[in-house]
């Protein structure tokens, strides 16, 4: 590919990643909407939904999110008592995070979301299944290159 090309917006990977992204999230919207969370709250949940009650930086890890990101969004997500912050009895620096009786029933509610994200997305599961194995090679690929400069 020559060097003018290459520098074409359409050929950017990071692009099609970004602008596929925006579309994802702003069709999960309603649907999120419908559960009173954002995008990132959501992922929070599916995060405890699948192991609850961890420290924050395990769910951080998990997300790829830094504490300074992080914290706003746990303490309004336990102001609308879908979680609970509790330091470690254990380790005082540390704070546990853990589900309300409210965020575990919303799991219920939430099953509805994947299989309506599907509907609108289209594909089978092979399809899926080959999406999120591409993306998870890329996200290895990009954790595992060197840093630059």
């Amino acid at each position: 590919m020559d060097a003018d090309r290459a520098l074409l917006l359409d050929q950017q990977l990071c692009f099609a990643l970004y602008s596929s992204s925006l579309l994802l999230t702003k069709l999960y919207k309603p649907h999120l909407d419908r559960l009173g969370l954002t995008y990132p709250q959501y992922l929070v949940m599916l995060v405890l939904w699948e192991h609850d009650d961890q420290v924050v930086h395990e769910v951080g890890d998990r997300l790829g999110l830094d504490s300074g990101t992080l914290t706003p969004l746990l303490k309004r997500m336990e102001a609308h008592g879908l979680i609970q912050r509790q330091r470690d009895a254990d380790d005082e620096r540390r704070v546990r995070v853990r589900l309300t009786d409210e965020g575990r029933q919303l799991k219920i509610q939430a099953r509805a979301v994947p299989q309506a994200m599907r509907c609108l997305i289209g594909g089978d599961d092979d399809d899926f299944a080959a999406l999120r194995a591409s993306m998870q090679s890329l996200k290895q690929r990009l954790a595992d290159a060197p840093e630059p400069g």
